[in-house]
């Protein structure tokens, strides 16, 4: 996948918590900095794959979209592939978002999706960043434009490896030969994982001496934790594949809509 430059950023606080976001690189954020620890995989010389650092906003769909087609409303679509022979990911966090508001503690960003190869539905997407005492807190929504259209949207903060990792999941869609997550779901197994989880507990994430406990209104997470570096956990509202396993409607005018906080407690 191509180099992508941060671009400008802009800065969110409160308190101890400083929060540092790259609208021109996917309305993404770059950094979570709290009391003075970074926890994010950051933009690096070596690290400027645009799917590899900072936590970026999946929409319209989430995880692999199997060889980019799909069928919806008895058509056929292909999608760009952008990862080897699959879609990943959505459009987002490739694409400038524009600022539509920006206070001392929280930043409201907004998408217009495209209605083109890429994406032949169009719609919209907006989020909110916030940061509290010792929170951080996400919203992030589609609507749909004149088109109905299918949608999974979730989060992709590449964390910094733990040192220790709480995850509870009740089962897993298992992968395939291909990667790709499948029916029937399965119960999870040990690790190293790189699957897609159904998962109604708060996750937790030791380390450097802080402890960040993340819920999600979403039931389905992601675990990628097969690197000695980082450790990815993504709240999404579907699977890998939704769009041909278990697909959402979203009408003219509707909305789907998530959320995702972080909140730093005692270790």
């Amino acid at each position: 996948m191509a180099p992508f430059a941060p671009g400008p950023l802009i800065g969110i606080a409160h308190g101890s918590l400083r929060v540092t976001i790259a609208p021109q690189a996917g309305g993404r954020i770059a950094q979570i900095n709290y009391d003075g620890i970074d926890h994010l995989v950051g933009y690096q010389e070596d690290n400027t794959a645009m799917i590899a650092w900072g936590s970026y906003p999946m929409l319209p769909w989430a995880g692999r979209i199997r060889h980019g087609r799909f069928g919806f409303q008895d058509r056929e679509y292909q999608l760009p592939l952008n990862m080897g022979a699959h879609a990943i990911h959505g459009v987002g966090f490739a694409m400038p978002w524009k600022v539509e508001a920006h206070e001392s503690h929280a930043v409201e960003l907004s998408l217009a999706l495209p209605e083109d190869e890429r994406w032949p539905f169009g719609g919209t997407a907006h989020q909110r960043i916030e940061a509290g005492e010792g929170w951080l807190k996400m919203d992030l929504s589609v609507r749909a434009g004149q088109h109905p259209m299918p949608a999974v949207i979730g989060w992709h903060p590449w964390f910094r490896k733990p040192e220790q990792f709480h995850f509870s999941p009740s089962s897993i869609y298992p992968r395939d030969h291909e990667g790709i997550a499948t029916l029937p779901l399965a119960d999870p197994p040990p690790g190293p994982w790189d699957d897609c989880f159904i998962n109604h507990e708060p996750v937790t994430l030791r380390r450097a001496g802080q402890q960040l406990r993340l819920s999600s209104n979403c039931t389905h997470w992601v675990v990628y934790d097969a690197t000695s570096f980082a450790t990815c956990v993504e709240p999404q509202s579907g699977p890998g594949d939704a769009f041909n396993l278990e697909p959402t409607l979203v009408l003219p005018g509707e909305m789907l809509r998530r959320r995702f906080l972080i909140e730093w407690g005692e270790t």
